[in-house]
């Protein structure tokens, strides 16, 4: 609890903010005038809502603050001029000491990618979708006195470790606007070490002597596959099985059209369904080929609320061999869809009877599941659960985009944040991570402000949560991108991963009592860098991957390039 002195302080920040964003720089604009020129054609208004959902949703929606600010009422209070502009350049305008853009940097602690290459008319599309959103509804004066304005105080420091970069490739474009390629994931196949990258636009290459071979294009087995409206949405994920040399089988996760099929896990009556997520195995005829010729079926599909935190990662233990029970059992991260952002809390609130925000765990060879498309392993948590679903491993999380295992074949996940902090789980069967009444080691509150950090009550043992290992809060970063486990010194069993936006890497030793986290040194060419730099870019767009023979790859969507880790 705040003292009153710290109570007053915290609540006249928020307010000076909130005047600094709502109505400085009025000169332009009466405030009785602002948004007046802005079309409400209900044609424009359409272009400008799929304008937001490809390129805004990601960090802003209009009921609260996210990764950005709620954006609702902002069209109504700030001059529209000065907001095109922001659109277009924010960092400028911070580099010019423009007054409201600087507050809303040292509020939301990264600068927001800016969008020069949008038309006029997109801008003005934009501004017309925005324009229909009302004023946000302001948090009560408890829920700031309660809340903890800065989660983790102390700001993370450089290590005296250094990763050298090679670069490796260049994705190949898939658009004429940027991103170019959207680069998600590196993965080899075991025995042959042979290396695949997906363009979450439909595409799984093959990288061969440092040049990406396209290997199999989704839309070519799948009228319904969309990559829209961005927010992970396309080609989400993919993973070899094991014995894919022998068995040439694959599987992926994409998304496709709602209502393009039937789905196995269907959203409650009256949340509306945005898309469908589905589970593919697609077998090769010849695994050994430099292009997939085979067939496709389809294993499972799930309805989600948004575009938002669908199916970012399916993955094989590759620490397990034949003999054990782990080997060629798939495992499915499950975000909650986006739906308690959006305002249906109850789809991820729940005690491992729905599969929203959970990692699935099943056996894509077997035929014991409802719909006889896959099976669900005997030593599932939940199996004979009458109560629960027994595909689930593990639950309560928000977005777990990429799951990992240490040499001990310990399994890890890490979990993107929503406002609070970024954070990376143990994953233990049956076991309950928190979200959405937990983000990291903050309780909030699902229902009327996700954006709060909240002291843990007293009687916090009796929710039963598993709290992370590791965590930073959004001073140090935006979105966590999961990483791997090194097995080369001087990083060797150190687990190296990063954050999406701003593009630090992170290095970290869970051997150490609550897993520390430093900054990670990086050097290319001789010289030391960063990938803003090496970028040239504000908004970086960081994903991490690993081969066989254990080096680690960075791969930067913002202009579609591979390094790798070298000695």
């Amino acid at each position: 609890m705040f003292e009153k002195s710290g109570t007053f302080l915290l609540i006249r920040t928020f307010y000076l903010f909130l005047i600094v964003f709502q109505f400085s720089g009025c000169w332009s604009e009466t405030r009785n005038e602002f948004g007046a020129a802005i079309s409400t054609d209900t044609d424009t208004i359409e272009i400008g809502r799929r304008i937001f959902e490809q390129k805004c949703a990601h960090c802003h929606n209009f009921k609260q603050d996210a990764i950005g600010p709620n954006l609702g009422g902002l069209t109504k209070s700030v001059e529209t001029d000065w907001i095109r502009r922001f659109i277009r350049n924010p960092f400028k305008m911070v580099a010019e000491n423009d007054a409201r853009s600087i507050a809303l940097h040292k509020e939301y602690k990264i600068y927001m990618p800016g969008f020069d290459d949008f038309s006029k008319n997109e801008v003005d599309a934009l501004l017309s979708y925005m324009h229909t959103h009302t004023k946000k509804k302001l948090p009560d004066e408890s829920s700031i006195q309660n809340s903890i304005k800065n989660p983790i105080p102390d700001t993370l420091r450089f290590s005296n470790l250094t990763a050298n970069l090679e670069f490796v490739a260049q994705v190949p474009p898939s658009s004429e606007k940027p991103p170019l390629a959207r680069i998600n994931k590196l993965e080899c196949t075991g025995s042959s070490k042979r290396i695949f990258i997906n363009d979450l636009r439909g595409v799984l290459y093959e990288l061969q002597q440092d040049t990406l071979l396209p290997y199999l294009t989704i839309s070519d087995h799948s009228r319904d596959f969309i990559h829209e409206p961005g927010l992970g949405t396309g080609l989400g994920s993919f993973a070899f099985h094991p014995g894919f040399e022998e068995n040439g089988l694959i599987y992926t996760a994409h998304s496709e059209k709602k209502d393009s099929h039937k789905a196995d896990f269907s959203l409650p009556d009256s949340i509306p369904t945005t898309l469908q997520w589905v589970i593919s195995e697609w077998k090769t005829k010849y695994p050994e080929e430099e292009h997939f010729v085979g067939a496709v079926r389809e294993l499972l599909r799930i309805d989600f609320v948004s575009g938002m935190h669908g199916v970012q990662e399916i993955a094989f233990n590759p620490t397990s061999n034949k003999n054990d029970m782990d080997y060629g059992m798939l495992y499915i991260g499950v975000g909650d869809g986006g739906s308690v952002v959006e305002g249906y809390p109850q789809v991820a609130l729940h005690d491992g009877d729905m599969v929203w925000g959970t990692i699935l765990r099943i056996d894509p060879m077997g035929k014991n599941s409802k719909n006889g498309q896959y099976g669900i392993p005997s030593d599932n948590p939940f199996v004979k659960f009458t109560d629960k679903q027994e595909e689930i491993w593990a639950y309560g999380l928000r977005n777990p985009n990429r799951i990992t295992w240490n040499v001990d074949g310990k399994m890890y996940a890490s979990d993107i944040g929503h406002k609070i902090v970024e954070e990376v789980n143990k994953i233990e069967p049956g076991k309950f991570y928190g979200w959405p009444i937990r983000e990291g080691t903050f309780m909030l509150d699902p229902f009327e402000n996700q954006s709060l950090a909240l002291k843990l009550p007293e009687d916090d043992d009796d929710f039963g949560v598993t709290y992370p290992v590791i965590q930073y809060d959004h001073d140090d970063g935006a979105a966590i991108s999961g990483g791997f486990f090194s097995r080369e010194p001087p990083f060797q069993g150190k687990y190296i991963f990063g954050d999406i936006p701003e593009g630090t890497v992170f290095i970290s030793d869970f051997s150490k009592a609550h897993g520390n986290i430093e900054k990670l040194n990086l050097t290319h060419q001789g010289q030391k860098t960063n990938f803003a730099t090496l970028t040239k870019k504000h908004r970086i767009d960081l994903r991490f991957g690993q081969d066989c023979d254990g080096k680690i790859y960075m791969m930067t969507k913002a202009d579609g390039k591979i390094y790798r880790i070298v000695p």
